[in-house]
């Protein structure tokens, strides 16, 4: 089984002053995540990717040259979720050509399928590739929400071997309980990582990673070695970080920051906006 490792960062698109990809600062910010900051994994063209307002022609664009350019430093997870299966199963199907290692699946939103549609929509992207899937719940922006049962029903499928939790923690600890062996929990809410991992959870699909991946890394790294205590103490430093992210949609306040901290990876597209004169105060004064 592919190991993803246990931070993996939801990458920024860059964009230039156009609005278009610059792939130029693309290239520089793999480099710095994973060189840098140490991520294991990079999420390309999530949510944190703007995938709602990327064409597939884009994403496309992007998954085969992060694979190109991360030349195996890491491991490159393609965003190819929807709520429509046809288009996810077509897109799946052209990321696997694109060389990517896995696939981000986010629940299906707006729709609002039940616990079967769910997992017939997860089933049958899984059914068209080869690659390792994470799941990604998120209720706070799908509406609708895996359950433990429809979870690790999906489990069940040999390449279906994450998923992405924004849930709460005694959902984590019952899908940790019960889930197959080979299945790993991510926290997918960086303020929440240090107690998910707590009650189970593998790592952290993060955020913050873009600005404070090192500490993150080492929070992680402390707590399996059995440094609690130090890893608490890195957790609640890293906190107000972690508020402050979320404050104003995301990624408009990572997007800022990372302009603000030397790489300038662009604005955000509509219906995104940056952040306004007192967002944009609050988030340097964490800087």
């Amino acid at each position: 089984m592919i190991n993803f490792g246990r931070v993996i960062t939801a990458m920024v698109t860059p964009f230039n002053d156009q609005g278009k990809i610059d792939w130029d600062q693309t290239a520089s910010l793999i480099d710095y995540l994973v060189e840098e900051q140490q991520s294991d994994s990079l999420v390309v063209s999530g949510t944190t990717g703007e995938s709602p307002t990327l064409t597939d022609e884009e994403k496309l664009e992007l998954f085969a040259f992060a694979v190109k350019h991360v030349a195996g430093r890491c491991k490159i997870i393609a965003g190819t979720g929807s709520n429509d299966t046809a288009h996810s199963v077509n897109l799946t199907r052209e990321a696997e050509k694109c060389g990517v290692d896995g696939i981000l699946l986010v629940a299906p939103y707006y729709n609002k399928p039940n616990q079967e549609g769910l997992f017939r929509h997860f089933e049958a992207i899984a059914a068209v590739t080869s690659l390792p899937i994470i799941l990604y719940n998120v209720p706070s922006r799908t509406v609708v929400s895996l359950s433990v049962e429809t979870t690790l029903r999906l489990a069940k499928i040999p390449n279906i071997v994450a998923t992405k939790e924004c849930a709460p923690l005694d959902q984590i600890a019952a899908i940790v309980s019960q889930a197959p062996e080979h299945f790993r929990v991510y926290s997918g809410d960086d303020a929440s990582a240090l107690p998910a991992m707590a009650v189970g959870a593998y790592g952290v699909i993060s955020v913050a990673s873009h600005i404070a991946g090192r500490s993150i890394k080492e929070m992680v790294v402390q707590f399996f070695n059995g440094r609690v205590d130090e890893a608490s103490r890195l957790h609640r430093e890293l906190l107000p970080l972690f508020k402050v992210l979320f404050e104003c949609p995301n990624p408009v306040a990572v997007k800022y920051a990372l302009n603000e901290t030397g790489h300038p990876v662009g604005s955000v597209r509509l219906p995104l906006v940056p952040p306004n004169e007192q967002e944009a105060l609050r988030i340097r004064s964490f800087l």
